[in-house]
């Protein structure tokens, strides 16, 4: 449109239309000249009733948009008609237009006002849907909150979650872009870039934008722009082609059939209005004499430009004189161009909406005919009320508008495919319906060509997908698309794509090394087939075999001096105490079970105390034996074979009395402990009460104390064989195991808990056993002239 420069020295002349005539808009209104003509020849829809028309050229333009809306609602036609054609009062029941949002709104704001209805078959702005701004506006065409639905669902189908977006400036791409970032935003697509031109921009505008689509990391590229818009960018892309990107397109563009000479696209996908089928309208619009052309100044024009030919009427003098040769049959143009038909259907569809409505408001249907009353006076009111319900089909396509005046959402998913011959066309290969069930849209049936004829669907992200195992932690600055993979923290795993957070494996569980699913962990103890249980166990048998061969030789030679001498009751019962030391040890290895715990700390206690009681009365025994060899002395009778059982008794009874006060208030349990190791389950038995586990232990260590003081004492009484010595060795060696124990027990994790604890046994065992008998079975078995009462009296 040419722009109006105002001096204000004289009157503005009248706004014009500049530019070349766009053969698709020219198709569109052909369309609505031809359904109308199909109206008025049918009996059945408006019978006896003519409809009229005018059409007006806004060139996309908002104030030549809002001149014919003024000239419209006002009555000032060029051109008044009194024949019997037209109303006399010239009413206008309707608006079929326009093709752009920005001036279907520009003029329902102004013929709103008067209550004319308004039905577009191209504004697809989802702002046009509030009722409250917009009560006259009804479409045929979806609104682009559908398209802006459906184009987020694809992008995430497909896996893409980093793109670049480009909108025209304007109400069209500026509304449809808002809402698609709403719902890609909704589906976790990030947007690396957002630009916007419009046509009017300078030049300098569309080559930033088409410079940050060839600088850009994302290879898909979003593009909500209308026609014009888009072709200048392609214009622009073209002069200095950009990486391959993969193009997808708003039904703006991406259905236009004269953008597949930009080659560079293919592989192009987008959303458009369904493919449709009109009867007789392409021998319509090929119905042009000469004398029709000659007679339309815009028909001439369209001629003329298709033809590259001028007419006689026309003042171009730069162009040949058409010759008649020009066929209209072969022209390949959007005009002529009814392979599809989709936004026409939208036209089509428009004018019978309108048809219905006037029809439903002034006639009356009855059985197969319809009577309408040519004289009734009907306000454009009624017909925007009649149309909020019309519902009807025509050649099988259905018609009606929701509650906001839109219709049911339907698209054809098209793509850019390369033919055999190498040139590009648009291929349908699956649908987006929004009437169907919720994850039930969107279909693919054919397959896709992506760009540079690749098969296999482009990735475009800006940090590869996570793996199983790991999690993302976004990068500092940068959308949430942007990340790294940071592998699970120790025991938490991760088990999904792009996990955001690694979730903690249940308590007796663990991760495997990829921590992607947790496996159960071992559970450890000490059993009788590895090698340390083997070894431990073995000694402890070698040890109870050790103390039974003993027995044995001091029963075989029990009338011996060096038995007698060494109370031979007291041995006996050391060596039956001893045996039981070595054999409890057995009740630590193996899985712990209840009463194994409870007998294996019960039965160590009172074995060693019933052992150092044996040992304690021995040492008492050599003093008192010394003692009574002094003049006047009888201090032996005090402690005589029945004060020596008495002792032990005693002793041991204590002993048995903290045990048992243990088991009853709180004993030892099987326990699983899943702190010392992570990674696996340590079964073990729980002390239940500490204190009584150290009152057993600090009992035996009190009883041993005492036993080496004794010792000490009577280690220098003279006398051949002072079995003091070896009982002092024996303690030394017993005191210094369980005193290095206890931090060995404190310190050790697990199993080899345990297993220090049986090598204190063992350890102490085999010191007492081997300072207390070696030497006797030694003298016995290999100095048997040694072992004589002579000897032993001797000093």
């Amino acid at each position: 449109m040419e722009m109006v420069k105002h001096n204000y020295n004289t009157m503005p002349e009248p706004l014009k239309c500049t530019g070349r005539i766009e053969p698709r808009e020219l198709h569109f209104s052909l369309a609505m000249i031809f359904a109308i003509e199909e109206i008025n020849n049918s009996s059945k829809l408006l019978p006896g009733i003519r409809l009229g028309y005018q059409i007006h050229d806004s060139c996309a333009s908002v104030p030549m948009a809002v001149k014919v809306a003024f000239q419209l609602t006002n009555g000032l036609d060029p051109v008044f008609y009194t024949g019997d054609s037209c109303s006399q009062f010239n009413m206008m029941m309707a608006v079929v237009g326009d093709s752009g949002s920005t001036a279907s709104i520009s003029m329902s704001r102004i013929i709103g006002s008067f209550n004319i209805p308004q039905v577009s078959h191209f504004a697809t702005c989802a702002c046009l849907s509030k009722k409250q701004q917009y009560p006259g506006f009804f479409r045929t065409i979806p609104s682009d909150q559908f398209q802006a639905e459906a184009l987020a669902k694809m992008v995430k189908q497909f896996g893409w979650t980093w793109i670049g977006a480009v909108r025209s400036d304007s109400d069209y791409g500026n509304n449809g872009m808002a809402s698609f970032l709403d719902a890609a935003h909704k589906k976790g697509i990030c947007v690396e870039y957002s630009e916007s031109f419009n046509r009017i921009h300078p030049r300098s505008r569309i080559q930033r934008v088409a410079d940050v689509i060839r600088r850009s990391t994302a290879i898909v590229v979003v593009a909500f722009v209308g026609l014009g818009e888009m072709r200048l960018l392609m214009e622009e892309l073209s002069r200095e082609p950009s990486p391959p990107r993969q193009w997808i397109g708003s039904e703006g563009w991406v259905t236009h059939p004269d953008m597949l000479k930009f080659t560079f696209c293919a592989g192009a996908i987008g959303f458009g209005i369904p493919r449709s089928v009109i009867p007789g309208l392409r021998d319509f619009l090929l119905d042009l004499p000469p004398t029709k052309v000659a007679a339309s100044p815009i028909l001439t024009e369209f001629w003329e430009d298709a033809f590259n030919c001028r007419l006689e009427k026309s003042s171009v003098t730069d162009k040949r004189l058409c010759n008649g040769s020009e066929d209209i049959q072969k022209l390949q143009s959007p005009y002529t161009d009814t392979s599809e038909l989709r936004i026409t259907n939208m036209v089509y569809k428009a004018v019978y909406a309108i048809a219905h409505a006037i029809h439903n408001a002034v006639c009356q249907d009855t059985n197969s005919t319809s009577q309408c009353d040519k004289l009734s006076r009907i306000e454009s009111k009624q017909v925007i009320q009649v149309l909020q319900k019309v519902n009807f089909s025509q050649n099988g396509y259905h018609v009606s508008f929701d509650a906001n005046g839109d219709p049911v959402a339907k698209y054809d998913l098209v793509n850019w495919q390369k033919s055999m011959s190498g040139s590009l066309e648009i291929i349908t290969v699956g649908y987006y319906d929004a009437s169907l069930p919720v994850g039930q849209e969107f279909h693919i049936n054919k397959e896709i060509s992506w760009m540079e004829g690749r098969k296999q669907v482009p990735v475009s992200v800006c940090s590869d997908s996570c793996p199983p195992g790991t999690h993302k932690v976004l990068q500092k600055g940068k959308p949430i698309c942007c990340y790294d993979c940071i592998p699970c923290p120790e025991g938490e795993i991760s088990n999904t794509t792009d996990s955001i957070d690694c979730l903690p494996c249940p308590k007796e569980f663990w991760p495997k090394p990829d921590r992607d699913t947790c496996f159960l962990k071992p559970v450890e103890f000490l059993s009788f087939s590895e090698v340390l249980g083997i070894i431990l166990a073995s000694f402890s048998v070698s040890g109870a075999c050790l103390a039974v061969i003993i027995t044995a030789v001091f029963f075989r030679h029990r009338t011996s001096p060096i038995v007698k001498a060494n109370n031979s009751e007291l041995s006996f019962l050391l060596l039956f105490s001893l045996t039981l030391c070595f054999l409890c040890s057995l009740t630590f290895i193996g899985a712990p079970s209840e009463w194994s715990c409870m007998l294996r700390h019960t039965a160590f206690g009172i074995t060693f105390v019933l052992c150092i009681s044996c040992v304690l009365g021995k040492t008492i025994v050599v003093l008192m034996a010394f003692k009574a060899t002094l003049p006047g002395s009888n201090i032996m009778k005090w402690f005589g074979p029945l004060q020596q059982r008495l002792t032990v008794v005693s002793f041991t009874f204590i002993q048995v009395l903290i045990c048992t006060v243990w088991l009853v208030v709180s004993p030892p349990f099987p326990m699983k402990n899943l702190t010392t190791y992570k990674d696996r389950i340590i079964l073990e038995c729980a002390l239940g009460s500490a204190f009584g586990f150290w009152a057993v232990l600090g009992y035996i260590g009190l009883l041993a104390v005492f036993c080496f003081v004794l010792a000490v004492l009577a280690r220098k009484l003279p006398d051949n064989f002072n079995e003091a010595k070896f009982i002092t060795f024996s303690m030394l060696i017993f005191c210094a195991v369980w005193i290095t124990f206890i931090p060995a027990y404190v310190s050790s994790p697990g199993k080899f808990t345990v297993a220090v604890e049986i090598f204190a046994i063992l350890a102490s065992s085999f010191g007492l056993i081997l300072c207390i008998f070696a030497p006797k079975c030694f003298i016995i078995l290999f100095k048997p002239e040694k072992n004589t009462k002579k000897h032993l009296m001797n000093k």
